[in-house]
Protein backbone atom coordinates (compact mmCIF):
# COMPACT_ATOMS: atom_id res chain seq x y z
CA UNK A 1 0.00 0.00 0.00
CA UNK A 2 1.53 3.38 -1.15
CA UNK A 3 1.82 5.91 2.19
CA UNK A 4 0.43 9.33 1.81
CA UNK A 5 2.57 11.52 1.36
CA UNK A 6 2.51 13.98 4.50
CA UNK A 7 6.39 14.50 5.46
CA UNK A 8 7.32 18.43 4.54
CA UNK A 9 4.02 19.40 4.37
CA UNK A 10 5.11 22.92 5.12
CA UNK A 11 8.61 22.93 2.96
CA UNK A 12 6.15 22.10 0.02
CA UNK A 13 3.86 24.99 0.60
CA UNK A 14 6.73 27.20 0.58
CA UNK A 15 7.63 25.78 -2.80
CA UNK A 16 4.16 26.44 -4.20
CA UNK A 17 4.20 29.91 -3.01
CA UNK A 18 7.98 30.54 -3.93
CA UNK A 19 6.66 29.09 -7.45
CA UNK A 20 3.92 31.87 -8.05
CA UNK A 21 6.46 34.31 -7.21
CA UNK A 22 8.59 33.57 -8.96
CA UNK A 23 6.60 32.47 -12.14
CA UNK A 24 4.21 35.58 -11.30
CA UNK A 25 7.86 38.07 -11.36
CA UNK A 26 8.89 36.42 -14.50
CA UNK A 27 7.12 39.47 -16.09
CA UNK A 28 8.40 42.24 -13.83
CA UNK A 29 11.89 40.77 -14.41
CA UNK A 30 11.26 40.60 -18.50
CA UNK A 31 10.11 44.40 -17.96
CA UNK A 32 13.04 45.71 -15.96
CA UNK A 33 15.49 43.56 -18.55
CA UNK A 34 14.18 45.25 -21.51
CA UNK A 35 15.34 48.29 -20.88
CA UNK A 36 18.86 47.83 -21.51
CA UNK A 37 18.57 44.42 -23.72
CA UNK A 38 16.29 44.02 -26.90
CA UNK A 39 13.79 40.83 -26.64
CA UNK A 40 16.37 38.53 -28.21
CA UNK A 41 19.02 39.19 -25.23
CA UNK A 42 16.78 39.02 -22.94
CA UNK A 43 15.82 35.30 -24.04
CA UNK A 44 19.04 34.58 -24.44
CA UNK A 45 20.23 35.22 -21.01
CA UNK A 46 17.33 33.62 -19.44
CA UNK A 47 17.68 30.26 -21.15
CA UNK A 48 22.20 30.49 -20.48
CA UNK A 49 21.19 31.40 -16.73
CA UNK A 50 18.33 29.04 -16.46
CA UNK A 51 20.80 25.77 -17.94
CA UNK A 52 23.33 26.86 -15.32
CA UNK A 53 20.95 26.27 -12.80
CA UNK A 54 19.56 23.38 -14.06
CA UNK A 55 22.87 21.95 -14.80
CA UNK A 56 23.70 22.52 -10.92
CA UNK A 57 20.75 20.69 -10.02
CA UNK A 58 21.04 17.93 -11.88
CA UNK A 59 24.93 17.24 -10.74
CA UNK A 60 23.88 17.74 -6.92
CA UNK A 61 21.00 15.09 -6.92
CA UNK A 62 23.15 12.79 -9.18
CA UNK A 63 20.92 12.81 -11.63
CA UNK A 64 21.61 11.43 -15.48
CA UNK A 65 21.10 13.01 -18.52
CA UNK A 66 18.93 10.97 -21.21
CA UNK A 67 21.11 9.35 -23.70
CA UNK A 68 18.59 7.67 -26.26
CA UNK A 69 19.03 10.53 -29.65
CA UNK A 70 14.94 10.17 -30.20
CA UNK A 71 14.51 11.40 -26.52
CA UNK A 72 16.60 14.78 -27.29
CA UNK A 73 15.06 14.80 -30.72
CA UNK A 74 11.36 15.49 -28.65
CA UNK A 75 13.46 17.50 -25.98
CA UNK A 76 14.40 19.77 -28.59
CA UNK A 77 10.83 20.19 -30.33
CA UNK A 78 9.45 20.65 -26.18
CA UNK A 79 12.25 23.46 -26.20
CA UNK A 80 11.17 25.21 -28.71
CA UNK A 81 7.52 25.29 -28.18
CA UNK A 82 8.00 25.74 -23.99
CA UNK A 83 11.01 27.81 -23.98
CA UNK A 84 12.46 29.53 -27.05
CA UNK A 85 8.97 30.58 -28.87
CA UNK A 86 6.46 31.88 -26.12
CA UNK A 87 9.59 33.58 -24.25
CA UNK A 88 10.82 35.69 -27.22
CA UNK A 89 7.12 36.39 -27.53
CA UNK A 90 6.28 37.54 -24.67
CA UNK A 91 9.56 39.31 -24.00
CA UNK A 92 8.67 41.66 -27.53
CA UNK A 93 4.98 41.87 -26.60
CA UNK A 94 6.23 43.74 -23.39
CA UNK A 95 7.51 46.34 -25.34
CA UNK A 96 3.93 47.29 -25.97
CA UNK A 97 2.42 46.40 -23.20
CA UNK A 98 2.11 46.20 -19.39
CA UNK A 99 4.33 43.27 -17.48
CA UNK A 100 0.89 43.20 -15.67
CA UNK A 101 -1.18 42.46 -18.55
CA UNK A 102 1.59 39.87 -19.61
CA UNK A 103 0.53 38.03 -16.85
CA UNK A 104 -2.76 38.21 -17.46
CA UNK A 105 -2.77 36.67 -20.82
CA UNK A 106 0.09 33.57 -19.28
CA UNK A 107 -3.42 32.71 -17.11
CA UNK A 108 -4.65 31.48 -20.24
CA UNK A 109 -2.32 28.33 -21.04
CA UNK A 110 -5.03 25.66 -18.93
CA UNK A 111 -7.23 27.19 -21.80
CA UNK A 112 -4.78 27.19 -24.54
CA UNK A 113 -3.66 23.43 -23.47
CA UNK A 114 -7.43 22.18 -23.36
CA UNK A 115 -8.46 23.49 -26.70
CA UNK A 116 -5.05 21.55 -28.41
CA UNK A 117 -5.04 18.17 -26.39
CA UNK A 118 -9.29 18.14 -27.51
CA UNK A 119 -8.09 18.56 -31.29
CA UNK A 120 -4.45 16.40 -31.34
CA UNK A 121 -5.20 13.63 -28.49
CA UNK A 122 -7.89 10.65 -29.19
CA UNK A 123 -10.25 10.39 -26.11
CA UNK A 124 -9.95 13.78 -24.49
CA UNK A 125 -12.42 15.59 -26.04
CA UNK A 126 -13.94 18.01 -23.98
CA UNK A 127 -16.94 17.64 -21.80
CA UNK A 128 -19.85 19.69 -21.26
CA UNK A 129 -17.73 21.13 -18.21
CA UNK A 130 -14.62 22.04 -20.24
CA UNK A 131 -16.54 23.49 -22.96
CA UNK A 132 -18.30 25.77 -20.52
CA UNK A 133 -14.97 26.51 -19.24
CA UNK A 134 -13.98 27.16 -22.34
CA UNK A 135 -16.65 29.41 -23.66
CA UNK A 136 -16.28 31.76 -19.93
CA UNK A 137 -12.79 31.80 -20.52
CA UNK A 138 -12.52 33.23 -24.06
CA UNK A 139 -15.60 35.79 -22.91
CA UNK A 140 -12.93 36.43 -20.12
CA UNK A 141 -9.61 37.10 -22.79
CA UNK A 142 -11.88 39.13 -24.94
CA UNK A 143 -13.01 41.17 -21.74
CA UNK A 144 -9.25 41.38 -21.29
CA UNK A 145 -8.44 42.63 -24.70
CA UNK A 146 -11.44 45.62 -24.01
CA UNK A 147 -11.74 45.68 -27.77
CA UNK A 148 -14.47 48.61 -27.09
CA UNK A 149 -11.11 50.66 -26.24
CA UNK A 150 -9.09 50.58 -29.57
CA UNK A 151 -5.51 49.87 -30.18
CA UNK A 152 -2.59 51.82 -30.46
CA UNK A 153 0.35 51.88 -31.80
CA UNK A 154 1.65 47.56 -31.31
CA UNK A 155 -0.38 47.01 -28.67
CA UNK A 156 -2.87 44.65 -30.78
CA UNK A 157 -0.26 42.73 -32.37
CA UNK A 158 1.78 42.44 -28.50
CA UNK A 159 -1.89 40.76 -27.21
CA UNK A 160 -2.35 39.05 -30.10
CA UNK A 161 1.46 37.74 -29.27
CA UNK A 162 0.68 36.88 -25.77
CA UNK A 163 -2.11 34.89 -26.97
CA UNK A 164 0.17 33.04 -29.61
CA UNK A 165 2.40 32.46 -26.82
CA UNK A 166 0.42 30.74 -24.55
CA UNK A 167 -0.73 28.06 -27.45
CA UNK A 168 2.88 27.16 -28.05
CA UNK A 169 2.70 25.89 -24.23
CA UNK A 170 -0.33 23.68 -25.39
CA UNK A 171 1.10 22.78 -28.17
CA UNK A 172 4.01 21.50 -25.69
CA UNK A 173 2.53 20.04 -23.26
CA UNK A 174 0.25 17.96 -25.51
CA UNK A 175 3.68 16.72 -27.01
CA UNK A 176 4.88 16.24 -24.00
CA UNK A 177 2.15 13.80 -23.24
CA UNK A 178 2.09 12.21 -26.26
CA UNK A 179 6.01 11.79 -27.23
CA UNK A 180 8.03 12.30 -23.60
CA UNK A 181 5.88 11.23 -20.61
CA UNK A 182 5.52 8.06 -22.04
CA UNK A 183 9.42 7.11 -21.88
CA UNK A 184 9.57 7.38 -17.98
CA UNK A 185 11.68 10.54 -17.70
CA UNK A 186 12.81 12.14 -14.59
CA UNK A 187 11.64 15.74 -14.51
CA UNK A 188 15.15 17.60 -13.37
CA UNK A 189 17.23 15.79 -16.54
CA UNK A 190 13.88 16.16 -18.81
CA UNK A 191 13.98 20.33 -18.08
CA UNK A 192 17.76 20.23 -17.69
CA UNK A 193 17.84 18.72 -21.11
CA UNK A 194 15.11 21.45 -22.67
CA UNK A 195 16.10 24.45 -21.46
CA UNK A 196 20.16 23.74 -22.56
CA UNK A 197 19.10 23.06 -25.96
CA UNK A 198 16.62 25.92 -25.82
CA UNK A 199 20.06 27.75 -24.48
CA UNK A 200 21.99 26.47 -27.88
CA UNK A 201 19.49 27.12 -30.01
CA UNK A 202 19.43 31.01 -28.88
CA UNK A 203 23.38 31.23 -29.00
CA UNK A 204 22.68 30.09 -32.78
CA UNK A 205 20.40 32.38 -33.21
CA UNK A 206 22.15 35.43 -31.19
CA UNK A 207 24.26 36.56 -34.29
CA UNK A 208 20.61 37.21 -35.96
CA UNK A 209 18.35 38.46 -33.82
CA UNK A 210 20.43 39.63 -30.64
CA UNK A 211 22.72 42.48 -32.14
CA UNK A 212 21.42 45.34 -30.71
CA UNK A 213 23.33 47.23 -28.15
CA UNK A 214 23.55 46.46 -24.85
CA UNK A 215 22.77 48.96 -22.11
CA UNK A 216 23.57 47.15 -18.60
CA UNK A 217 22.69 48.40 -15.54
CA UNK A 218 23.08 46.56 -12.14
CA UNK A 219 18.95 46.21 -12.54
CA UNK A 220 18.92 44.38 -15.74
CA UNK A 221 21.65 41.90 -14.84
CA UNK A 222 19.75 41.43 -11.96
CA UNK A 223 16.73 41.29 -13.12
CA UNK A 224 17.89 38.58 -16.04
CA UNK A 225 19.56 36.34 -13.73
CA UNK A 226 16.55 36.05 -11.26
CA UNK A 227 14.88 35.47 -14.57
CA UNK A 228 16.77 32.45 -15.41
CA UNK A 229 17.89 31.03 -12.33
CA UNK A 230 14.06 31.47 -10.53
CA UNK A 231 11.59 31.43 -13.09
CA UNK A 232 13.16 29.06 -16.17
CA UNK A 233 15.68 26.90 -13.29
CA UNK A 234 14.79 26.99 -9.93
CA UNK A 235 10.95 26.92 -10.69
CA UNK A 236 11.18 23.54 -12.40
CA UNK A 237 12.42 21.73 -9.41
CA UNK A 238 9.75 23.15 -7.21
CA UNK A 239 7.19 22.30 -9.30
CA UNK A 240 8.07 18.75 -9.43
CA UNK A 241 8.29 18.45 -5.81
CA UNK A 242 4.68 20.61 -5.52
CA UNK A 243 3.37 18.18 -8.13
CA UNK A 244 4.82 14.82 -6.78
CA UNK A 245 3.47 15.72 -2.92
CA UNK A 246 0.01 17.40 -4.18
CA UNK A 247 -1.21 15.84 -7.38
CA UNK A 248 -1.22 17.71 -10.93
CA UNK A 249 -4.63 18.72 -10.16
CA UNK A 250 -3.93 20.80 -6.71
CA UNK A 251 0.01 21.88 -8.24
CA UNK A 252 -1.93 23.33 -11.02
CA UNK A 253 -4.03 25.90 -9.14
CA UNK A 254 -0.37 28.25 -8.85
CA UNK A 255 -2.15 29.09 -12.31
CA UNK A 256 -4.84 31.29 -9.93
CA UNK A 257 -1.68 33.08 -7.92
CA UNK A 258 0.59 33.75 -11.03
CA UNK A 259 -1.43 36.72 -12.49
CA UNK A 260 -2.34 38.08 -8.79
CA UNK A 261 1.38 38.67 -8.35
CA UNK A 262 2.29 39.58 -11.57
CA UNK A 263 -0.42 42.77 -11.71
CA UNK A 264 0.87 43.68 -7.79
CA UNK A 265 4.39 43.80 -8.59
CA UNK A 266 3.42 45.72 -12.15
CA UNK A 267 1.52 48.24 -10.26
CA UNK A 268 3.83 48.63 -6.77
CA UNK A 269 7.32 48.40 -8.64
CA UNK A 270 6.55 50.13 -11.70
CA UNK A 271 3.96 52.02 -11.50
CA UNK A 272 1.86 50.37 -13.96
CA UNK A 273 -1.58 52.30 -15.23
CA UNK A 274 -4.56 48.53 -14.73
CA UNK A 275 -8.26 49.43 -16.18
CA UNK A 276 -11.24 47.94 -14.82
CA UNK A 277 -11.57 45.62 -17.62
CA UNK A 278 -8.32 43.53 -17.19
CA UNK A 279 -8.65 42.04 -13.03
CA UNK A 280 -12.39 41.17 -14.33
CA UNK A 281 -11.26 39.61 -17.42
CA UNK A 282 -8.49 37.47 -15.65
CA UNK A 283 -10.75 36.34 -12.80
CA UNK A 284 -13.46 35.37 -15.87
CA UNK A 285 -10.64 33.92 -17.53
CA UNK A 286 -9.72 31.88 -13.98
CA UNK A 287 -13.11 31.08 -13.71
CA UNK A 288 -13.61 29.22 -16.69
CA UNK A 289 -10.02 27.30 -16.04
CA UNK A 290 -12.03 26.11 -12.73
CA UNK A 291 -14.30 25.04 -14.63
CA UNK A 292 -12.99 23.08 -17.21
CA UNK A 293 -10.52 22.22 -14.71
CA UNK A 294 -10.25 17.75 -15.88
CA UNK A 295 -11.73 15.53 -13.21
CA UNK A 296 -11.97 12.44 -15.55
CA UNK A 297 -9.38 10.30 -13.15
CA UNK A 298 -11.18 7.97 -12.22
CA UNK A 299 -12.49 7.05 -8.50
CA UNK A 300 -10.70 4.58 -6.81
CA UNK A 301 -12.38 1.08 -6.33
CA UNK A 302 -12.85 -0.62 -2.75
CA UNK A 303 -10.41 -3.55 -2.71
CA UNK A 304 -12.61 -6.45 -3.18
CA UNK A 305 -12.36 -10.06 -1.58
CA UNK A 306 -8.83 -10.60 -3.10
CA UNK A 307 -5.84 -11.36 -1.08
CA UNK A 308 -3.80 -8.73 0.00
CA UNK A 309 -0.67 -9.55 -2.86
CA UNK A 310 -3.27 -9.58 -5.58
CA UNK A 311 -5.17 -6.73 -4.15
CA UNK A 312 -1.73 -4.58 -4.52
CA UNK A 313 -1.66 -5.31 -7.75
CA UNK A 314 -5.37 -4.79 -9.10
CA UNK A 315 -5.44 -1.30 -7.49
CA UNK A 316 -1.93 0.39 -8.09
CA UNK A 317 -1.23 4.03 -7.38
CA UNK A 318 -2.70 6.55 -10.04
CA UNK A 319 -0.03 6.54 -12.78
CA UNK A 320 -0.90 10.45 -13.19
CA UNK A 321 0.36 11.37 -9.70
CA UNK A 322 3.01 8.98 -8.93
CA UNK A 323 4.46 7.37 -11.87
CA UNK A 324 4.26 9.83 -14.68
CA UNK A 325 7.28 12.51 -14.82
CA UNK A 326 5.92 15.71 -13.48
CA UNK A 327 5.37 18.26 -15.63
CA UNK A 328 5.42 22.05 -15.80
CA UNK A 329 1.53 23.21 -15.33
CA UNK A 330 2.48 26.31 -16.00
CA UNK A 331 5.20 27.92 -17.68
CA UNK A 332 6.55 30.93 -16.69
CA UNK A 333 6.91 34.04 -19.42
Amino acid sequence: MTRPRTAGSHAVLGQFLLLALAWGASFLFIKVSLVGLSPAQVVLGRMLAGAVALLAVTVVTRQRLPRDPAAWGHLAVVSVLLCVLPFSLFAWAELHVSSGLASIYNATTPLMTLIVASVALPGERPNRSQLAGLVLGFAGVVTVLGPWHGFSGGEGAAQAACLLATLSYGLAFVYIRRFVSPRGLSAVPVATVQVCLGAAIMLLLAPFTATAPVQLSWNVVLSVAALGVAGTGLAYVWNTDVVAAWGATSASTVTYLTPVVGVTLGIAVLGEAISWNEPVGAMVVIAGIALGQDRRIPARRRPGPLPRRRAAAAHPADPTELTRPAEPTRPAA
